[in-house]
């Protein structure tokens, strides 16, 4: 990232805005007590100015009452405008209070504050962990090679076959207190970000849906082609990274075999003996009930993706078919004004109506093809007296040879007739090289062809006789 991308994002980054505003602890505070600190979205806006009161309450009685005067729904209002969008304001169908969510920039500004106060304790093993597991599925699951596949199998089964040995024979290893904190920490941090990115997830969708509905109302093709431009959105929309990955974990939560085995193992980690003195150690038992609430919000939007084009389709098609009645009514209208007024002159020309008679006697009566007696008889010729040397004297004309002549004496005038190059270069294949001569004058714009004027040309036969053709003028000028 440049000097100007930063730039760009100072001025235009709503995260930046807030921690640049002159309330940002006011809001800063009120946004983890309401959404981040419990995992809560989609609150109502009574629930929300009644805990926003709690928090102004406190401060004024900290710092009087003229340090914050403004009421808790002015806040709210002020922090969902579109020039501040540090939250979004929108309404559910059926529900005429409206409900209020974090933008995703504000939760990455809150996570950047809360990353600033520090930790007692930071997870650098499970973190090591992670990435060694994902790097080992990364490469594993990418192996094409069947023996290679086939020996990791072989080198996990014998470390699964060793490891249940040493159980046998009394070797428990048990993860110790500070392990267990590390791991838990990592899985609480994990578990956190992953509500971040549904907030960022459903805002991309958001996205999506408004670029198709501005495609809808400013359409100007066929319905066809609208339909065909909507359907390949909402297939790019599937078939993106974004969309297959929130289909797959979508997937998976929604296994009843793997959301049995998700709670039983949340349910067994609370029960661990190093984290049980841990405050928030409960709250790991309903990490899958945070999720779910996130994640049919974010596929209702998607859901909703459908309606909203269905819904405005309609409406296009309403408004095309009122327009066709109007124009049928102005016809109809237009027609009866008329009748009383015939226009003069002709008015139109049709077709005296006629009856096409054909009588069946008229018909020819059917004649029988007559037999062309053919004679077939084969004689055979007496080529006794025919030369066949004729057939082996044929001869080419070089073209480019003729070319090259041409050139050499317009290098030294500007025009030369076909006369003074054949002085030059006498002609030495005949009527042919004459032809050829002609050809090239046709397809050339530095040539012309003056049939008020005549040349004679000359060239002697191989046997010593001389043969003469007069033919129109043909000048050749030099190029520019």
């Amino acid at each position: 990232m440049d000097f100007y991308g930063v730039n760009s994002l100072r001025e235009n980054n709503a995260g930046w805005s807030l921690l640049r505003a002159q309330n940002a602890p006011l809001a800063i505070t009120f946004f983890i007590t309401a959404f981040t600190g419990p995992n809560e979205r989609n609150l109502g806006r009574q629930q929300l100015v009644d805990t926003l009161d709690d928090v102004l309450f406190g401060l004024r009685d900290s710092f009087g009452d003229d340090s914050y005067p403004r009421t808790a729904a002015d806040y709210l209002d002020d922090w969902a405008a579109p020039e501040r969008a540090w939250l979004r304001k929108y309404y559910v169908t059926g529900q005429d209070e409206p409900r209020y969510d974090l933008t995703p920039a504000a939760e990455s500004a809150l996570r950047w504050v809360e990353s600033l106060q520090g930790r007692d304790f930071v997870a650098t093993q499970s973190r090591l962990t992670s990435i060694f597991a994902v790097l080992k599925q990364l490469v594993q699951r990418s192996e094409t090679d069947p023996d290679e596949r086939l020996a990791e199998l072989q080198r996990q089964r014998d470390d699964i076959d060793a490891e249940m040995q040493r159980i046998r024979d009394g070797h428990i290893a048990v993860m110790s207190a500070p392990e267990a904190l590390d791991h838990f920490q990592q899985l609480t941090a994990l578990a956190r970000d992953l509500l971040a990115d549904f907030r960022e997830v459903e805002q991309n969708f958001r996205k999506l849906d408004r670029q198709v509905r501005e495609q809808i109302a400013t359409w100007d093709g066929t319905q066809g082609e609208l339909l065909a431009s909507i359907f390949a959105n909402q297939q790019d929309i599937s078939s993106s990274l974004q969309g297959r990955t929130f289909q797959g974990f979508w997937d998976y939560l929604m296994s009843p075999r793997l959301r049995t085995e998700l709670s039983d193992l949340l349910e067994r980690a609370t029960q661990i003996d190093a984290l049980a003195k841990l405050d928030n150690i409960h709250a790991v038992a309903n990490l899958h009930q945070d999720w779910l609430p996130a994640v049919e919000q974010t596929q209702t939007t998607v859901r909703q993706l459908s309606q909203q084009m269905r819904r405005l389709l309609d409406d296009k098609v309403f408004l095309e078919n009122k327009r066709i009645m109007q124009l049928i009514r102005s016809i109809e209208s237009g027609a009866l004004e008329t009748r009383g007024r015939p226009a003069p002159g002709t008015f139109m020309y049709l077709p005296a109506p006629a009856v096409e008679v054909a009588l069946p006697f008229e018909r020819p009566l059917y004649e029988p093809s007559r037999r062309v007696l053919v004679d077939d008889a084969i004689v055979t010729a007496d080529d006794s007296d025919l030369d066949a040397a004729a057939l082996f004297s044929q001869f080419h004309v070089d073209s480019a040879r003729l070319v090259s002549q041409i050139d050499a004496v317009l290098a030294d005038t500007d025009q030369a007739s076909l006369a003074d190059i054949t002085t030059s270069y006498p002609l030495s294949q005949g009527l042919a090289e004459i032809v050829a001569y002609y050809q090239l004058a046709t397809e050339s714009q530095w040539a012309t062809i003056n049939p008020d004027s005549t040349d004679q040309l000359f060239w002697t036969l191989p046997d010593g006789s001389i043969r003469e053709a007069t033919i129109d003028q043909i000048i050749f000028v030099r190029p520019t």
